[in-house]
């Protein structure tokens, strides 16, 4: 794959198969930071074990403390009884059987998150084939499906964020903006990482965090060294 010259110029701050303390590798990420848009930075968290076995499923959700600098648009499915409550939590769209036609039959998806109440499991999961694939089918272990419908709208609004692994064994997650600085992102990425390291599952064995790199938008990846995840 052939890089732009900012790609390349970005790459000449990383010293070949070197890794950093996380505080460098946030300063180094930063610095790679030149689109004229403020670029979201990710980490890519390679885990020691087997997504193929469902003993060794890593998956959750954590509240950012900064956020994650982007506007999150959420649609809830509730019952009359629940819908101002998740009106008033701020979200965009409530409904029932009308808001799971809209998606069904327009294509209707002007959204990033989907929460559901308990209740409302049936009619959500006839969109499975449609919210599945997109990542955005509500699931209780992300919080997602909860019967405080309000609550789960202000964590999303807050910078609520899911985590899960991909058939490569990686975790793919968004911790902030460029703009956010060093500390807020330093923050960020802690307590992310925390909760990763939480959810180790009994029966990973060996290394568990195997490599953890970070990158913007447009930048080069930045490797941290695993070894203060041991």
């Amino acid at each position: 794959m052939k890089h732009g010259k900012k790609y390349q110029e970005s790459a000449k701050l990383l010293a070949a198969g070197a890794t950093y303390d996380t505080a460098e590798a946030l300063d180094i990420c930063l610095k790679t930071a030149k689109a004229k848009f403020d670029e979201t930075v990710e980490i890519h968290v390679r885990l020691g074990v087997d997504s193929r076995h469902a003993d060794q499923q890593v998956r959750g959700a954590v509240v950012l403390p900064n956020g994650t600098g982007k506007n999150v648009r959420v649609a809830v499915f509730c019952k009359e009884d629940k819908a101002q409550a998740a009106k008033d939590a701020g979200a965009e769209f409530v409904g029932g059987e009308d808001l799971m036609a809209k998606i069904r039959d327009e294509g209707f998806m002007d959204f990033d998150v989907v929460i559901a109440s308990p209740d409302m499991m049936g009619i959500v999961g006839r969109l499975g084939k449609i919210l599945g694939p997109r990542g955005l089918m509500p699931n209780p272990k992300a919080g997602t499906v909860t019967p405080d419908v309000g609550k789960a709208v202000t964590d999303a609004k807050a910078g609520k964020i899911e985590y899960r692994l991909d058939k490569t064994n990686i975790i793919h997650c968004p911790i902030g903006k460029a703009s956010f600085g060093t500390e807020k992102l330093q923050e960020n990425f802690d307590t992310l990482m925390g909760a990763i390291v939480k959810a180790k599952p009994a029966a990973a064995k060996g290394q568990y965090v195997r490599s953890c790199v970070i990158a913007t938008t447009m930048g080069p990846g930045v490797r941290i060294n695993p070894a203060r995840f041991i």
